[in-house]
């Protein structure tokens, strides 16, 4: 019994001791955790986010719980959010079907009251409602345009930073801290990736998945044989630098060569539809059958498809990709 006691008593004592101590660690770590996440809290009130909160990616499609699981399931949302990313935009997929939505039912709500066309109004509808994906693709076009347009100079600065001695990654940052965006911002995260972990042959596969351009495929395919082979880095950065270089000027006179027949493009392009504005001006009663008879309604929808047709084989044969 004496015994039964005295260690009943030792395991009261060792637990009146170690319990505080474990809360404690606890606690302190949980008042660790709540500071850190104010700290990221503050900065992103400020705008300024320290390079840990830049590698995190928000993966929700939605902030709608549903939502997001919904399309979670659809293979399509993968590329839509892949494309925002390449656009430069922080949105979220389900923010750009929502404006689809919006401006494809108000376009045909629009259509379908003023004209008594349902025809009409669903191809108002579904031109409307692709505004929001223009728009995002336009943002990308103009944003890889200013990286190819600033590549080489990234590409010279970390030969030189290689030639002086530096690591490879740091030209990264260098290139992070000395170019303009869009380069600085898309080394900056590759930087930041290889900085915390990821192997460097990953990151710069990364690179190439965020911007989907010939040159950066080139590169980074360069670095990798570089890597595997060995081989002066300096001179193969300088030679890829001079090849995209000669492949701008080479494009440059394409586009001077091709100059008439673009302008011959844009205005058989923009024919119809001043035609269709012209007549309306001139006469009236003319073109108002087109808009009143349900023939000129399927007549209108067959020229607007007819058009696009038109303008894409038009805009593919003007085209010359270097």
């Amino acid at each position: 019994m004496a015994f039964l006691l005295a260690g009943v008593t030792f395991l009261i004592v060792i637990a009146a001791v170690l319990l505080p101590l474990v809360l404690g660690a606890q606690n302190q770590r949980q008042k660790m955790f709540n500071r850190r996440l104010s700290s990221i809290q503050q900065a992103q009130r400020r705008g300024h986010v320290s390079l840990e909160t830049d590698l995190i990616r928000d993966e929700l499609l939605s902030s709608v719980r549903p939502l997001h699981r919904m399309m979670a399931r659809w293979m399509w949302t993968n590329a839509l959010r892949r494309l925002l990313m390449q656009a430069g935009m922080e949105t979220r997929p389900s923010k750009i079907l929502l404006l689809c939505g919006v401006f494809g039912l108000s376009a045909y709500l629009l259509v379908n009251h003023t004209m008594s066309s349902a025809l009409l109004g669903m191809g108002a509808g579904a031109a409307a409602s692709l505004l929001p994906f223009s728009y995002v693709l336009i943002l990308r076009w103009r944003r890889m345009r200013a990286f190819e347009r600033n590549f080489p100079e990234a590409i010279d600065l970390l030969g030189r930073a290689v030639r002086a001695g530096h690591a490879f990654t740091t030209g990264l940052e260098m290139i992070s801290k000395e170019l303009a965006e869009p380069v600085a911002g898309e080394f900056r995260t590759a930087f930041d990736e290889q900085n915390f972990g990821l192997p460097l042959k990953d990151a710069l596969l990364n690179l190439c998945e965020r911007v989907p351009l010939i040159d950066v495929r080139f590169f980074v395919t360069a670095l990798m044989i570089q890597k595997e082979t060995g081989g002066n880095l300096a001179e193969i950065l300088d030679n890829l630098s001079k090849v995209i270089r000669e492949r701008f000027k080479i494009l440059g006179e394409v586009r001077v060569r091709t100059a008439q027949g673009r302008l011959t493009a844009g205005i058989l392009i923009a024919l119809p539809p001043i035609m269709l504005v012209m007549l309306g001006g001139l006469n009236p009663q003319y073109v108002r059958v087109l808009f009143t008879d349900s023939w000129g309604h399927i007549m209108l929808a067959v020229s607007a498809g007819l058009q696009i047709v038109g303008s894409t084989l038009l805009w593919k044969i003007v085209r010359i990709e270097v």
